[in-house]
């Protein structure tokens, strides 16, 4: 399809590209930006006036429920979701049922995402067989098999010699390790954070130093492999700190953090709000200011959902009994630029956390508008307010604690590849 996307805001945050020209695509390219090439000849025509033309988003932590969940989740529902919210591309952590610990289990999923045809989805290998933290995964054949990154999800290795040797396998392939740390001990069976909430509601607590303890161990085995690393949905400020000084030290370490946790904080859990139970825990008012001003300063390098679609059921339970976890993936974008109309991030640093320094970090040919680049793109209107429904959501999902909250952003048009796979 060769198509012209007229007078939008063209914003490419990894080069500072920010004009209001047109944006002409041939096939599943980019062509040409501001004027037609000499033999364009357009079958279609997207009207993008007062919208902002942006890379499509990359969501560097998703679980799609497929394979293993598909009672609360499919393919179809949550990466129909994804395209609604202009994410183009889908990271999808190793704990699937079964793992992502074979290359015959990446192979499957491939199938699956191709024959749902919307998104991009790249499967993250597992370091561990089963997940289990005990016996390394054969990495190698699981990267030829299309697995960009490697992590364990938030199953914690607990041996460190085994941490250690698997960072080390991995350094070989030159693969980026996601990694989501956490002391499993201090961990225990907590649910909320150690604090005022905490001690009000006498529920099991989860300390800042479950994260940091994790993040401290983990950094120690990064900088004797040199693996590169990046530490997924980070919650607090004294976290993010110890990033910025192994990053200060020369360590190849980056991170990321969840909308839910640069919007709320311990005192949302109110009175047992269940739609608020996450891991990590929702942290103090402190640790968010913090994280929102490392997403500002580029300290925090990406912002994704880490999307978790649960039945309705599941959050009925007890606080401490009830599942974790929020449905984001078609908030992403909303809760983000809520923020930029709040004044707590600039629009390109926004836009880039969501985009261009995902890319980077996995070292993909994405998140970028130029000529020659695959037209992964989300067109939407910065100003449009909207709000988030139960009806109006498109993930089967019926968890988060944003419903009736007004959002900003709506997306319009979502394209991968060049071909249209959403138009709102």
């Amino acid at each position: 399809m060769n198509l012209c996307i007229r007078g939008g805001r063209v914003i490419d945050p990894a080069s500072g590209f920010d004009q209001i020209c047109d944006l002409h695509i041939r096939n599943e390219r980019i062509v040409a930006i501001g004027g037609a090439p000499p033999d364009a000849n357009h079958t279609g025509v997207i009207d993008a006036k007062g919208l902002i033309v942006a890379p499509g988003l990359i969501d560097m932590q998703a679980r799609l429920r497929e394979p293993g969940e598909d009672h609360t989740g499919s393919m179809e529902s949550e990466l129909a979701a994804a395209v609604k919210g202009g994410v183009t591309t889908v990271c999808v952590p190793p704990d699937t049922y079964p793992p992502i610990d074979t290359p015959a289990m990446v192979h499957m999923i491939k199938q699956r995402v191709d024959a749902v045809g919307l998104a991009r989805v790249l499967p993250i290998g597992a370091l561990t067989v089963n997940l289990e933290g005990e016996r390394l995964t054969d990495m190698g054949s699981l990267h030829q098999a299309g697995c960009t990154a490697l992590g364990n999800s938030d199953r914690a290795i607990v041996n460190t010699l085994v941490m250690r040797r698997a960072l080390q396998y991995a350094s070989t392939f030159n693969l980026v390790v996601l990694l989501n740390a956490q002391d499993p001990w201090l961990v225990g069976n907590g649910c909320v954070h150690e604090g005022e909430i905490s001690t009000r509601l006498g529920l099991p607590v989860i300390p800042e130093a479950a994260e940091t303890v994790g993040v401290a161990r983990d950094l120690a085995l990064i900088e004797t492999t040199g693996i590169r690393a990046h530490f997924n949905c980070l919650s607090s400020a004294r976290a993010i700190a110890m990033i910025v000084d192994a990053r200060a030290r020369g360590l190849p370490v980056t991170a990321s953090v969840t909308p839910h946790h640069l919007h709320l904080c311990e005192q949302d859990v109110g009175v047992f709000d269940t739609q608020c139970k996450v891991m990590p825990p929702l942290r103090s008012e402190d640790d968010r200011t913090a994280l929102r001003n490392a997403v500002a300063s580029g300290a925090i390098a990406a912002i994704c959902s880490d999307h978790q679609a649960h039945g309705k059921d599941a959050k009925l339970a007890p606080f401490s009994e009830a599942a974790s976890g929020i449905a984001g993936i078609e908030s992403l974008l909303g809760l983000t630029m809520k923020l930029v109309r709040e004044d707590n991030l600039p629009l390109t640093t926004a836009l880039a956390a969501l985009t261009s320094n995902p890319a980077r970090i996995l070292d993909l040919d994405r998140g970028r508008i130029e000529v020659g680049q695959i037209a992964d793109l989300c067109v939407f209107d910065p100003d449009e307010v909207y709000t988030l429904s139960l009806n109006g959501m498109t993930s089967r999902g019926a968890n988060t604690p944003f419903y009736d909250t007004e959002l900003y952003g709506k997306v319009h048009t979502t394209l991968v590849a060049g071909k249209i796979v959403y138009n709102g």
